[in-house]
């Protein structure tokens, strides 16, 4: 009996390590399959150029630190309007336009012609900048006249005449925008009419 008694343990002994070369072996799969998942999400990542947007952030930030320190330069106050962006885009603004009612019409300078125009402005900040063109639509207009009959018919003959002078009626506006509400906000104009008779 006592031979009895020592033969199972024998065989305890040896079931013991047969037990744990399985959970050794499965716990060696479990750490390879978690390695090998790891490096094909991070090499996907990678090759998708997922770390790369990081810099592109990074390099948009800088545009927007230029573009408040332009609308500093500016001398743009606190409380002008804020520019609206877009929702798809945080770096992207919002392009909204206003166009003026009534046409500009002035003489061309030592000429019998006469220069017809209808104007419509852009802005990518709020609407306090097309509420202040309304509000002050007589001196921006009587501005914008000046500008326009300070043209010569040689100006007229220029392939560029009508960038020119849509540049130099963006300045005007945004002068006198700036003189009576200290901020211009005006960005862009563009002729949705233009006839010389």
């Amino acid at each position: 009996m006592a031979e009895a008694a020592a033969a199972p343990a024998p065989e305890e002994a040896e079931g013991e390590p047969k037990k744990k070369k399985p959970i050794l072996l499965i716990a060696v799969i479990v750490l390879s399959l978690i390695v090998l998942i790891g490096s094909v999400v991070f090499g996907t990542l990678y090759l998708s150029g997922y770390f790369e947007h990081k810099s592109e952030a990074a390099a948009h930030e800088k545009v927007d630190e230029l573009e408040k320190e332009a609308a500093d330069a500016h001398n743009a106050t606190p409380e002008g309007p804020a520019k609206v962006k877009k929702e798809a885009e945080a770096t992207r603004f919002e392009n909204t336009y206003l166009q003026i009612d009534k046409e500009f019409m002035t003489n061309i300078t030592n000429s019998k012609k006469v220069m017809v125009v209808q104007i419509a402005i852009m802005t990518h900040y709020d609407s306090r900048v097309f509420d202040n063109v309304k509000k002050h639509e007589f001196a921006i207009r009587s501005a914008v006249l000046d500008v326009m009959r300070q043209s010569t018919e040689a100006d007229v003959a220029k392939s560029d005449f009508r960038t020119e002078l849509a540049a130099k009626i963006k300045v005007v506006m945004n002068e006198m925008l700036m003189k009576y509400e200290d901020f211009g906000g005006i960005e862009d104009v563009f002729f949705t009419s233009f006839v010389m008779q």
